[in-house]
């Protein structure tokens, strides 16, 4: 398993920084990330592939979404990006907690991918495994994962629907997106910066801050769902 020290300070960050974009958040650039997420939603509304899935939303226990996943390298190539992660409640959408996703990947690889990404987390067995610390994707037995346009809306609707669901919009040399083997890490200090006091992510997403700093994104998610 990945240390917190030693996480995004492998091949990812080596890659990303060599081509001029550091994966650590600067201090006070949360509300980047913020802004990043709620651009992300705006952009489902466009994208064919999301198509009649709005309703994903409606059903999902939670969703991580990453506004810049970038991966690029050559012979050693990485990932890495910062997100938010939002728990849905019976009465509506949690504060956005921080998280941080990121992996490392060799092979003969040419190019810049930057990506927008968003995990549906459809059952309450995928969000018990994000929520671990340092949740490997595709690592853990029995936790199913689905892209979307892949025939996924149908299989929701199945007697064993997908833990999580996976959506990107990528632009780049790459010719494709998999988050198999990406570690999703939550980032309070991140979480205790933005919201102005000690928090953990668990306060954050469970402990019903109803803070204003999150109130735009809540409202974006709840337009699309």
């Amino acid at each position: 398993m990945l240390t917190r020290k030693g996480f995004l300070g492998g091949a990812a960050v080596m890659a990303a920084t060599a081509l001029g974009a550091p994966i650590a958040l600067a201090q006070n650039d949360q509300q980047v990330v913020i802004d990043g997420a709620r651009k992300v939603l705006a952009d489902l509304r466009h994208d064919k592939e999301f198509g009649n899935a709005r309703h994903l939303l409606r059903q999902a226990k939670a969703v991580l979404i990453v506004p810049k996943l970038l991966k690029g390298g050559f012979v050693v190539g990485g990932e890495g990006g910062n997100g938010v992660l939002l728990v849905q409640h019976r009465s509506g959408w949690s504060d956005p907690a921080f998280y941080a996703l990121g992996a490392a990947s060799f092979g003969l690889q040419v190019g810049l991918e930057q990506s927008e990404l968003i995990l549906l987390i459809m059952t309450q067995k995928g969000l018990d495994g994000v929520l671990k610390d340092e949740f490997k994707i595709g690592a853990q037995a029995g936790i199913s994962i689905a892209t979307l346009g892949s025939g996924v809306e149908g299989a929701i609707g199945g007697a064993s629907p997908p833990d999580i669901v996976v959506w990107s919009s990528s632009t780049g040399l790459y010719g494709g997106l998999t988050v198999d083997g990406s570690v999703i890490r939550a980032e309070p200090n991140q979480d205790s910066t933005f919201y102005g006091r000690t928090v953990t992510s668990h306060d954050v997403l469970f402990g019903r801050l109803d803070s204003p700093r999150g109130a735009a994104l809540r409202r974006e998610l709840r337009s699309i769902g």
